[in-house]
């Protein structure tokens, strides 16, 4: 989802892409695209540009949010688990302890000393006397290891605590910035159905003014992907092509635009971190005019919108609500970045 309509060059390409970049963004305003210097303040296109693009913002913010929430949730399992055994073995060890205080009462209730002079058999009195020693040793350390299970088992309670909290300010910010996400797609919406049909119709040619390609990137000729898990990989987004933009969505009946490539990853048996940003640093970043199939392209400086380079100047893509999964030129928006997984 977000802007489509701004063709800039991006720090950190190559000289061969600014050139072609630039070339694109004349060749866009030649076709009629609205330069954003020259985009008027009260144009309600460039608000649903804004929205889109402070919209996918936070639905970056939301994955990580989530995503931090279901680690914790995982983590919380694990120490509740380790508690539970350990209140188990500190139990035992009590029950054991009271067996051998038991024990030792039958065995030297009385003072040594007393006993000595009321036995009739001094031998049978060492021999108590040796049990209650031996009584008194699995006693003492019974009770060291009951002292260290109860710390780490307290230990164990603070750190499942700590979690529980942390996991609800996960909670708290993820719905958060979900709220804010539905409020500027609806908002968003809104602009563009309040648009004569003409105004949404040029603003949809201007999502898609990218060009046909860019000079330098391979064709369709020299595009081959750069592994078989990347080609695997187009594959399978390409099999999407069509499906619904949901927001939050992995697929397989709709994608966002991470989700999408999550989703066309592990279709070729690559886990992928949910968020762009995270995908952004799921491989070797390599320069736009060496994209091949299957790389992960980047938009904007943060990063907050992925497709995948396709070849011939193309790329896969969920673009935003009301956009199906489609091909769209790579010259869309700014590029930051390429990433070969």
């Amino acid at each position: 989802m977000g802007s489509h309509r701004r063709l800039a060059p991006s720090p950190g390409l190559d000289r061969g892409t600014t050139v072609a970049v630039g070339l694109l963004s004349a060749a866009a305003a030649a076709l009629g695209t609205v330069p954003a210097t020259a985009v008027p303040h009260d144009d309600p296109t460039a608000d649903v540009d804004r929205l889109y693009e402070e919209a996918e913002r936070a639905t970056e913010a939301y994955h990580r949010a989530d995503s931090r929430a279901g680690t914790l949730r995982g983590r919380i399992n694990t120490v509740q688990d380790e508690i539970a055994r350990q209140q188990e073995r500190v139990n035992t060890l009590r029950e054991a302890l009271g067996s051998l205080a038991g024990a030792q009462y039958r065995s030297g209730g009385l003072d040594p000393s007393l006993t000595l002079l009321l036995s009739d058999d001094p031998e049978d009195y060492l021999e108590r006397a040796s049990v209650l020693d031996r009584l008194t040793a699995r006693q003492a350390g019974r009770l060291k290891e009951l002292q260290k299970a109860g710390r780490s088992l307290d230990q164990n309670r603070a750190k499942a605590s700590d979690e529980l909290k942390e996991l609800e300010r996960s909670r708290r910010a993820a719905a958060a910035h979900k709220k804010t996400v539905k409020r500027k797609l609806a908002e968003a919406r809104r602009l563009l159905d309040a648009l004569p049909e003409a105004e949404r119709a040029a603003y949809e040619r201007a999502a898609r003014s990218g060009g046909s390609g860019l000079l330098g990137l391979p064709g369709p000729v020299g595009a081959a992907a750069a592994s078989g898990r990347a080609a695997a990989a187009v594959a399978a987004a390409h099999s999407a092509l069509g499906s619904p933009y949901v927001w939050g969505a992995n697929g397989p009946s709709g994608f966002d635009c991470s989700g999408l490539m999550q989703w066309s990853y592990a279709q070729a048996g690559v886990a992928l971190p949910r968020t762009s940003q995270a995908q952004r640093h799921a491989g070797r970043q390599v320069p736009l005019s060496q994209a091949r199939p299957g790389d992960l392209v980047l938009y904007r400086s943060d990063a907050s919108h992925v497709g995948m380079y396709a070849g011939n100047g193309q790329v896969i893509h969920a673009p935003y609500p009301g956009a199906p999964v489609r091909y769209d030129p790579v010259g869309m928006m700014p590029v930051s970045s390429v990433t070969r997984v």
